[in-house]
């Protein structure tokens, strides 16, 4: 049975990485996507993949008129929406925070924070509509913390806090408002970082044994429970910031 089916859902920075993973993974389930992304290119190359029935829209997602002609486009194609997930976010710059430049600070902070509130301000209405929801994409050092990522760690802990007083303000409306918190996962992204560092078959080992399910997942496997975080199997979820991290929490700085 697939449990979005007919939902129409919205994701932001959905062209690759959790994103891509998601957006396939919603449309496997059912579901009518609108991917929000500004790479046009990556987007193009996911339209094939998912097919003509879904929306691709190129927009930036710190651009708050923007944002709100992507919302604007999917009501008038759909008529209506029943989820927002906010998974657009960057992770550098990788240094402490008096390292970290004003530049690279608002960049992260408007990209990691300022998307969600775009898109629930100018979603808001579709989903008091719908009584639909919202997901945010956050991260385990969100709660945690991580060295020699300051900036990074602060936005996810502005994700968690956002998280948590969205769904309060949202449940009289119907509205549940979750996070879904990964550790390491395996994109495109983190491949390259990979390959990049001077042992990369040792490195891998250590983002494999970070987790103590024994392997860094795939974005597939965020994806399926970004999936039942939207459907009605969660519908009395809400407020949760859902750890997708095989167990890394309970020994993340274990090393080899």
């Amino acid at each position: 049975m697939m449990i979005l089916k007919n939902k129409i859902v919205l994701i932001t920075g959905g062209a690759s990485g959790i994103g891509a993973a998601c957006a396939l993974n919603y449309a496997a389930e059912g579901a009518i996507v609108a991917v929000i992304d500004r790479d046009a290119t990556a987007l193009q190359a996911l339209k094939t993949q998912l097919g003509a029935s879904h929306l691709l829209l190129t927009a930036d997602l710190l651009d708050s008129a923007a944002i709100k002609t992507a919302i604007d486009t999917v009501l008038q194609t759909y008529g209506r929406l029943d989820a927002i997930h906010n998974n657009a976010g960057i992770a550098s710059p990788a240094k402490p925070l008096h390292d970290t430049t004003e530049e690279e600070w608002e960049l992260l902070m408007n990209v990691n924070i300022r998307g969600i509130y775009y898109t629930t301000r100018h979603g808001i209405a579709a989903l008091k509509a719908s009584r639909g929801c919202i997901l945010n994409t956050s991260s385990m050092v969100g709660d945690m913390g991580q060295e020699n990522h300051a900036a990074y760690a602060g936005s996810k802990g502005a994700v968690n806090g956002l998280t948590k007083a969205m769904a309060l303000d949202y449940a009289p409306d119907g509205i549940r408002v979750n996070a879904v918190a990964p550790a390491g996962v395996w994109t495109p992204m983190l491949r390259e970082w990979n390959k990049a560092q001077p042992d990369p078959a040792r490195m891998e080992q250590y983002l494999d044994h970070i987790h103590a399910l024994g392997y860094c997942p795939e974005a597939t496997e965020i994806a399926s429970v970004c999936a039942f975080l939207l459907s009605d199997n969660a519908r009395f979820v809400t407020g949760c910031i859902m750890p997708v991290s095989g167990g890394a929490e309970l020994g993340y700085k274990r090393t080899l």
